[in-house]
């Protein structure tokens, strides 16, 4: 696969038997909107987007023979349901959620972005692993909290993670009504501190996922937190990006025991 095709955590205090890794627009056969920016294939993961289902199930199977099993690919609705990946599978019924944990070896838990923040967990002692599609409607919902308390629930102490690529700061436009969703999920707390107002846009601001999460992983006792450097919006030669190019394909983050 191209060597531009993943990203590999810098996340110093992961645990020695986990694999993870996030992917780029690189290394697959998509074409169009799908490919890889250049004029080249690109590795577009997602199924709904009205890319070929065959370039799709190529690009699928090419990932999969870097990791060691099936990725769980959940149906994802902006929510904060998190699914057993182990429940996941092609004969299985479709799980609905936003996260998924595992806790035997194997089990891929993986999660398609195109500007939401994934972030991807791990017990320190490694028993237990998570991924989480925290679009700001499901990171204000308390995907991170849910995906938090469902790792305790099988076992996990304390916890460690890693924010892969989405929408940085500097190109995350929203309204009011999202400032207002946060300062209801943080009660107690300015939430001025992630939004950049931008008046001369009519009250919208720029917002800032990436603190917004460190917050409310802080609220749950998570305050080991790496990654968040990479912008999707702003590298349209790297990532999809659904907030610039509207028809656009999809990357996945993924994390697993060994």
């Amino acid at each position: 696969m191209d060597p531009r095709a993943l990203v590999i955590p810098d996340w110093p205090d992961a645990p020695a038997n986990i694999g993870a890794l996030a992917t780029t627009r690189f290394g697959g056969v998509s074409r169009g909107p799908y490919g890889d920016g250049s004029g080249g294939g690109g590795l577009n993961l997602g199924l709904h987007v009205n890319d070929d289902p065959a370039a799709v199930a190529e690009n699928r199977a090419r990932l999969q023979a870097l990791v060691p099993g099936r990725p769980a690919w959940i149906s994802q609705v902006h929510g904060a349901d998190v699914v057993d990946a182990a429940t996941v599978g092609v004969d299985l019924p479709v799980r609905v959620g936003d996260a998924s944990i595992a806790t035997r070896p194997g089990v891929v838990c993986a999660i398609l972005t195109a500007d939401c923040l994934p972030v991807l967990f791990a017990d320190r002692a490694g028993r237990v692993v998570g991924a989480a599609h925290a679009g700001w409607r499901g990171l204000a919902g308390g995907v991170l909290g849910q995906t938090v308390a469902a790792m305790r629930k099988a076992g996990a102490a304390e916890i460690t993670t890693w924010m892969g690529p989405a929408i940085g700061p500097q190109a995350f436009e929203v309204g009011q009504d999202v400032f207002d969703s946060f300062a209801a999920a943080l009660p107690g707390i300015d939430v001025g501190f992630a939004f950049r107002p931008r008046p001369e846009h009519g009250g919208k601001y720029l917002a800032d996922m990436g603190a917004l999460a460190r917050q409310m992983l802080a609220r749950d006792g998570v305050t080991s937190v790496f990654g968040g450097n990479e912008c999707t919006a702003t590298q349209p030669d790297r990532f999809y990006s659904y907030r610039r190019d509207g028809v656009t394909g999809r990357q996945a983050s993924l994390i697993w025991l060994k």
